[in-house]
């Protein structure tokens, strides 16, 4: 693998214009860099969501949901185990209890049911819960089996998802996903928990017309922030006050953020309020308990808290143990309870980085008897690997060789379970689907999208499978696909190279498809020790100019020049705040 430096560029008229708008000029850079060319692009208030209407099917699944909490359906969310799977649940927990519904919620355990709603999934609902009503968050879009099987149990499904639909649509009672056949929400790229919102906004709007509050409020106020932040109550009944459904953006934040979706106008909407509620301190007792555990501090969250620090917590318990632990901690209004269930998820995370460490390490070894130069893909199978972590294995290995990567652990009746990575050259799902049609018996099931994806083969299959993706990833990529290209925002100025600039860049917005700034420089060495047994603490030199600088996971000695690829951010201790480079690439000047 070839490693290039680009840089991006900021179109001058964008930057001007952003620059001139007040905006402080090392982000005019960056925002122009990443295609802002407008003010009103960055505009963070509510009433720059794209409507509701426009996402289909949402206002007939409202109606559908108002008719069953009249009547008194009992209602059972079935939920996925990942972080956005959690927080859409605890979104559609929160806010059906505050309209009155009587709902419960159960997510499958991935070892035993698998992903998305099975026929087995369905079976144990109607066994434990006996619903009236399915609704699936997260996922659904292709469980025509599923639904199949919960209609001829007299169970009505509705399906709230977002992910890509596959050749057929389950027979639903009805289905909201902005990316189904015949939807034209602009925001192509809601979170399974964008989708659940933006159902409960339309629920509210369809009850209040219904008089179902004490009193209704105006359009203009269907999300103004006008009220405290109070816990949803349990149970909610008809007459009672209308509710904010404002307090939930930090949950809509936090799954929006953890789940990687494209950083789109919309999406930066959702993320930016649901950050400034956390900072403000209206946040939820479960997310407040995880900053905590975390080591995190709410007045300063940002959209990095979000995804390394309590996304990583919460998938945990989906990975280990039970994502139903997650989603508990997620619907709490008891402080005590959040704080002991926080503690058991950064227990479940700490047991994950072992697990994955090891698994790591024995992925490295069997590769270095088989050079991923020599391949434009990497699929790997361990009978001792852990199911729920191969994906992060899997994103590792992605990282270091640049290839599309599918790491497999054993499941259950001779299966084994597959999580895929793709670089951005590779559709991963397609990739699946072109071998799928190649060898139509060897894959059992697979689903995703294009940069991630899951699949299901017989053991025996493996190294069939194997031969038949690197043959199919080879139509599908160049060589030069496979050399890795780090985009930064340039040589950072002098005059932004602060603690001031390292604030305002902390503060901002950053995810996928808009990502957090790097900037890439030379520098001396002028001083570098090891501190942690693994890392390096650095005093960098450019135009005479002394910086502290971290580089983690590396002990070993810098050359005296360096080009390096890095970011700036805050240092904190002792209670005093410093200017600290954190350096994500380098090689010698």
């Amino acid at each position: 693998m070839h490693l290039n430096i680009a840089r991006r560029t900021a179109p001058p008229a964008a930057q001007s214009a952003l620059a001139a708008a007040g905006i402080h000029p090392l982000l005019a850079q960056i925002y122009a860099a990443r295609g802002i060319a407008s003010p009103q692009q960055l505009a963070a208030d509510l009433g720059g969501l794209s409507p509701l209407a426009g996402l289909h099917n949402v206002e007939r699944m409202a109606g559908l949901l108002a008719d069953a909490i009249a009547a008194k359906q009992r209602l059972l969310i079935v939920a996925d185990y990942d972080s956005d799977g959690a927080t859409a649940c605890a979104v559609g927990m929160r806010a059906l209890r505050e309209f009155g519904a009587n709902v419960e919620f159960l997510v499958p355990n991935r070892f035993e049911y698998g992903y998305g709603l099975t026929p087995e999934i369905v079976a144990l609902a109607k066994q434990l819960k006996n619903p009236d009503i399915l609704i699936t968050v997260d996922n659904g879009i292709a469980s025509v089996d599923g639904v199949a099987a919960a209609n001829a149990l007299g169970m009505r499904v509705l399906i709230t998802d977002h992910h890509l639909p596959g050749a057929t649509l389950p027979d639903a009672w009805c289905i909201i996903n902005p990316n189904q056949p015949g939807c034209g929400f602009p925001s192509k790229n809601l979170a399974g928990v964008g989708v659940m919102f933006y159902l409960m906004l339309a629920l509210r709007a369809e009850l209040r017309k219904r008089g179902w509050f004490e009193s209704a409020r105006g359009n203009a106020a269907a999300l103004e922030d006008e009220v405290p932040a109070s816990p949803l109550t349990p149970h909610a009944s008809r007459r009672t006050a209308e509710p904010n459904l404002a307090a939930l953006l930090d949950l809509v934040a936090l799954g929006t953020v953890a789940d990687v979706v494209k950083l789109d106008d919309n999406n930066r909407i959702l993320v930016q309020q649901g950050l400034q509620r956390i900072r403000s301190g209206k946040t939820w007792p479960g997310i407040a308990a995880l900053l905590r555990v975390g080591g995190r501090e709410a007045a300063r969250a940002s959209t990095y808290d979000l995804g390394f620090v309590l996304g990583p917590r919460l998938n945990a318990a989906g990975r280990l143990d039970d994502m139903a632990v997650g989603i508990e901690c997620l619907i709490t209004n008891d402080p005590g309870t959040a704080e002991r269930i926080a503690r058991q998820l950064d227990e479940f995370n700490r047991k994950r980085r072992s697990i994955e460490a090891d698994m790591h390490e024995d992925a490295l070894a069997s590769l270095a008897a088989l050079p991923p130069q020599d391949s434009y893909s990497l699929s790997l199978f361990d009978p001792g690997w852990h199911q729920g972590v191969i994906g992060i294995v899997a994103s590792r290995l992605k990282e270091r060789y640049h290839r599309p990567v599918i790491a497999f652990a054993r499941g259950n009746d001779g299966e084994i379970k597959g999580s895929g990575r793709s670089i951005g050259a590779l559709h991963l799902r397609d990739a699946l689907d072109l071998v799928a049609k190649r060898a139509p018996d060897l894959i059992l099931r697979f689903g995703g999208h294009a940069a991630a994806a899951g699949l299901t083969l017989h053991e025996a299959g493996f190294e069939r499978f194997r031969a038949e993706f690197e043959t199919v990833v080879q139509t599908l990529l160049s060589p030069a696909d496979l050399d890795r290209i780090i985009e930064t925002d340039g040589a950072l100025p002098v005059e932004h190279c602060t603690l001031e600039a390292a604030r305002v860049l902390e503060h901002a917005v950053w995810g996928q498809g808009f990502p957090a700034p790097t900037f890439d420089d030379e520098f001396t060495v002028a001083r570098q020790r090891v501190v942690g047994e693994r890392h390096l603490k650095l005093r960098l030199t450019k135009d005479g100019r002394d910086i502290e600088a971290m580089l983690f996971s590396h002990a070993e000695p810098l050359p005296p020049r360096i080009r390096a690829v890095y970011r700036i951010g805050v240092n904190e201790w002792n209670g005093a705040q410093t200017l600290q480079l954190t350096i994500e690439h380098w090689q010698p000047a």
